[in-house]
């Protein structure tokens, strides 16, 4: 059962407009959102549809396989040469620096909706947990001790730093290939839509789906996101054994980022795919249940 309540989400929200509002990495990020509206001129095609899936699903399966699954859990083993590249097509999702994202999740799943926990919606609120703390000035460091084993890797150090490079070539790239509206339809619409449901992670699988293990915490289970970020939304599975490769357990639960990895392996460009041991996947709750808060 999650041990927090229902009533913790109110009692608990936190007043965004308290916080100091970090300009310099708030103002991109409006943009971003504000050029969208030039689908307004470029109008509305299933070529200009398809890119921005394309472009979605690409840099959805570079987070979560790449920033979330090895850089922040470490849960496959991939070459020196790989891990850039993971990187690099990661960061292209404009969400800052590989070791930033890995050093903040780190955290997150050490006081997993404790009050430490810094996107917590039980603790924060929902609007807090899903952007707010993204834009306050609180969190713009990375925390280097936590990520030792990644940050002794100096092009890792580099791409953090100056992480606007690999989005912005990104967006380049649309541009030369499809023109205004491809950068349009291939970075701008599909980098907010990335972004949105990527932080739906962090607020939503703490607040709706279904709990089938004892994680401790309020992660939850949801198909639909899963569909939408290639197997995170199986959550409460991931909070429950954090290491595994696989966040999908069950045959029916879709895991795109697990297909890929699997497919990679074959080839070996990753190996080592750490997947649940059978008394884990067993540990099954007696009755599964819904929450909705």
């Amino acid at each position: 059962m999650n041990r927090l309540s229902c009533d913790s989400v109110g009692s608990l929200d936190q007043d965004v407009t308290a916080k100091q509002l970090q300009w310099k990495g708030a103002i991109p990020f409006l943009t971003i959102h504000l050029m969208c509206l030039w689908v307004i001129q470029t109008g509305v095609s299933v070529e200009w549809v398809a890119l921005a899936l394309g472009s979605y699903y690409l840099r959805m399966v570079a987070i979560t396989a790449g920033y979330h699954r090895y850089f922040s859990h470490r849960s496959y083993k991939t070459s020196r040469a790989f891990q850039f590249i993971l990187a690099f097509l990661a960061m292209t999702s404009a969400q800052k620096g590989v070791l930033w994202w890995a050093s903040h999740h780190r955290h997150h799943h050490k006081h997993s909706d404790r009050a430490e926990d810094r996107h917590s919606p039980l603790q924060r609120g929902f609007w807090y947990s899903h952007v707010g703390w993204l834009l306050s000035d609180e969190y713009v460091e990375t925390d280097f001790t936590v990520v030792r084993d990644l940050a002794k890797y100096p092009e890792l150090r580099f791409l953090n730093r100056f992480h606007v490079i690999p989005p912005t070539l990104y967006a380049l790239t649309m541009y030369a290939l499809w023109g205004f509206p491809g950068l349009v339809w291939g970075f701008f619409v599909s980098t907010t839509v990335l972004y949105h449901c990527t932080f739906f992670i962090n607020s939503l699988t703490h607040i709706v789906g279904r709990v089938r293990y004892n994680s401790r915490d309020g992660s939850k289970n949801s198909f639909i996101l899963a569909v939408l970020c290639c197997g995170e939304g199986w959550h409460n599975n991931h909070h429950y054994y954090q290491s595994s490769v696989n966040q999908g357990w069950l045959w029916w639960e879709v895991d795109f980022s697990y297909y890929v990895l699997t497919v990679l392996s074959w080839f070996g460009i990753v190996w080592d795919l750490r997947t649940p041991p059978a008394h884990i996947k067993a540990a099954i709750l007696a009755t599964e249940h819904t929450s909705i808060l």
